[in-house]
């Protein structure tokens, strides 16, 4: 499947900056469904279409594999891997696990952390000030529990919870592109932040859990879809 045409050179920019911009580009294309389970890159074709060398596509390559998106065989070259959601259950798991533990913790502090204000001012708002943005929600709803574990003060919790963060961020901000999903996850969140600020921990952790459930659910449904599309924009019907 061939991708659009764009370009990341900078005349100066730095070697691993390039690798950002390409690793960037890459998870991009995959979130758009430009890149779908099963097409083949290869490192020559990249290098030409994004304006860079060759070796920071390698080493974004290599980091996307890492993260277990993209796969390479010897003889064929670099491929989109298969969406393993047995694999997604089991981070979606640790979300939960993380997540919990975090809120216990942010229980037995005597004050409020500062962070929790940015979290009232986004999502304890009246219906007509919430956003209808995917992208925008999106990256807002990875703020929101980045910043409740990240507010717990366990700093290898946090680290672990980026990086399940990243190995999901793909396919969990489908789950902003319906309005219904958007307004689940203001009402939600603004549920679970009372249960925080009010110490009810137990409240608090069982929204979480559900919270989280239902998004894994959701964004099944909507990830096999969009494959589904994907797939058919990829082989249009001969006339």
């Amino acid at each position: 499947m061939s991708a659009p045409r764009s370009s990341l050179h900078r005349a100066a920019a730095p070697r691993a900056n390039l690798a950002d911009q390409v690793y960037a580009a890459l998870k991009a294309e995959l979130h758009d469904f430009r890149l779908v389970p099963g097409d083949r890159v290869h490192e020559a074709e990249l290098s030409e279409r994004l304006g860079v060398s060759r070796t920071p596509v390698r080493e974004a390559l290599f980091r996307l594999r890492n993260e277990g998106f993209f796969d390479v065989e010897a003889k064929s070259g670099w491929f989109v891997k298969p969406i393993d959601f047995a694999r997604l259950d089991m981070l979606y798991d640790l979300r939960i696990v993380l997540e919990s533990a975090s809120l216990a913790k942010l229980a037995h502090r005597e004050d409020d952390p500062p962070a929790l204000d940015a979290l009232k001012a986004v999502w304890l708002v009246p219906a007509s000030e919430r956003l209808a943005d995917a992208r925008a929600v999106g990256e807002l709803d990875e703020r929101f529990h980045a910043t409740l574990v990240e507010a717990a003060g366990n700093t290898e919790i946090a680290r672990v919870h980026h990086d399940v963060t990243e190995r999901i961020r793909i396919v969990r901000r489908l789950d902003f592109t319906r309005a219904d999903r958007i307004d689940a996850t203001y009402q939600e969140h603004a549920k679970i932040l009372r249960a925080v600020m009010q110490r009810k921990t137990d409240q608090a952790q069982l929204l979480l859990k559900s919270h989280i459930e239902q998004s894994k659910a959701e964004v099944r449904k909507i990830t096999l879809h969009a494959l589904h599309e994907a797939r058919l924009r990829q082989s249009p019907l001969q006339i």
